[in-house]
């Protein structure tokens, strides 16, 4: 059982590794990340660009039913002529991978779970407002994309936002600071300001208060 479990852990580490690279283009995963890239705008394109009429279940099928065919007349071909076959190796999926995958799921499930339980009783305040405006901006960008378009527009977001916060992030940080002073300032100012408002609307109404 300790080897299974550590065997687990060590699958989910390497999966979250080879995500974290895939995400940030690098250790040799940059072609895996533009070739991600290229394949999600162009699936966006094809799909839901303008004046398409495909859909993902009909292309797909419609790839599967010419790649088919053509492997199967190959290798009919083939035996008649006593050519090679189609060289296709034997597609297995091992149980290591599959544990990976479970062990992610698992993990990933338990994160959710245990979130929506604190919140639920409300134990964490601060996850609570992390949640509630991570599903308020979903729920605006919902109304103004349909589900696809918004999952497209994730992954693009992912693969590029990270990749490239990382390159200039020195730059990033210093306008990031920069902004972040002006905004304290123009607190601060309209802070003033309302406080002497508050103060003249107070006086005026004390001196309407006086008069006979």
């Amino acid at each position: 059982m300790e080897d299974q479990a550590g065997a687990g852990v060590s699958g989910t580490s390497l999966v979250g590794e080879f995500a974290r690279d895939v995400v940030l283009w690098r250790r040799g995963q940059a072609d895996v990340s533009a070739c991600l890239l290229a394949g999600t705008v162009s699936s966006w394109l094809l799909f839901f660009g303008t004046g398409s009429s495909y859909t993902l279940l009909s292309l797909t099928s419609s790839v599967l039913l010419l790649l088919l065919t053509v492997l199967f007349l190959w290798a009919k071909a083939a035996r008649l002529l006593n050519r090679p076959e189609p060289p296709i190796p034997e597609m297995r999926v091992s149980q290591q991978v599959v544990d990976q995958v479970a062990a992610l799921l698992h993990s990933g499930l338990n994160t959710v779970f245990s979130a929506f339980h604190d919140i639920a009783l409300g134990r964490d305040s601060v996850l609570f407002c992390r949640v509630f405006l991570s599903l308020w901006i979903i729920s605006i960008l919902g109304s103004l994309a349909d589900f696809p378009t918004v999952c497209y527009a994730c992954i693009v977001a992912v693969l590029t936002i990270p990749a490239l916060y990382q390159k200039y992030q020195e730059c990033v940080d210093r306008y990031t600071r920069f902004a972040y002073l002006n905004l304290h300032l123009y607190e601060m100012v309209y802070e003033r300001f309302s406080m002497k408002c508050f103060v003249r609307v107070r006086d005026w109404g004390i001196e309407l208060l006086k008069d006979p």
